[in-house]
């Protein structure tokens, strides 16, 4: 029902994007494509969320999704603006069934094997593992992928870049979500460059660690 591994496969690190400010966001996503990841996860965690969505959407320099999608209003917003893609931390049956009425790849939160299993029986086969690093880690993504062959997991929560390129290197992972390449102290002071080569440190992480 929502194999969106299509969509993350030319990039494999899905950007997670805080803004607090129309401004940061636009300029977030400028230094994300000009870093050569042009994709964004923009999260309804600030009031702004959806207007960054709106005109990241209409700059078109990158591709918009939206992140801590939870309830089905949240679903309605990203499908108003032109979001791509929805991510939630879990998984919501209301949820599920507004992004499958608006027709937009939903990517749940999984991290025990029923959740995978329940999320399985509703037709996901794209999971997010969150929050990884506290939920067990590789090791876990690697103990669930193994009565789960049919899943691929987008590990997010914690992952820097000391150790996404570990994440990337394993076959039942998708992508990585993460913020290492978005620094606060950066976006505060709108150094854009700062962003900007940490994001082309971190696509060539992700070539690397191809499996």
């Amino acid at each position: 029902m929502n194999n969106v591994v299509e969509i993350f496969r030319p990039h494999r690190i899905v950007p997670v994007v805080v803004a607090n400010s129309l401004s940061e966001g636009i300029g977030i996503g400028s230094a994300l494509a000009a870093g050569g990841l042009p994709i964004a996860e923009v999260t309804f965690r600030t009031p702004v969320a959806a207007d960054v969505m709106a005109a990241l959407v209409k700059r078109g320099e990158v591709l918009v999704g939206a992140g801590t999608v939870t309830t089905p209003e949240h679903v309605d917003i990203a499908a108003a603006v032109g979001a791509r893609f929805l991510v939630s931390p879990g998984l919501s049956m209301a949820v599920a069934e507004r992004a499958r009425e608006h027709g937009i790849p939903l990517i749940p939160g999984a991290v025990t094997a029923t959740e995978v299993q329940n999320a399985i029986a509703l037709g996901f086969t794209t999971l997010k593992f969150f929050p990884a690093e506290s939920s067990g880690g590789i090791a876990a993504v690697r103990a669930l992928a193994a009565p789960f062959g049919d899943v691929s997991f987008v590990p997010t929560g914690g992952i820097g870049t000391d150790t996404a390129s570990d994440y990337l290197a394993e076959p039942c992972v998708a992508a990585v979500g993460g913020s290492w390449m978005l620094p606060r102290t950066a976006i505060a002071q709108g150094d854009w460059n700062t962003i900007t080569d940490l994001t082309t440190r971190a696509v060539s992480q992700q070539v690397s660690a191809t499996p």
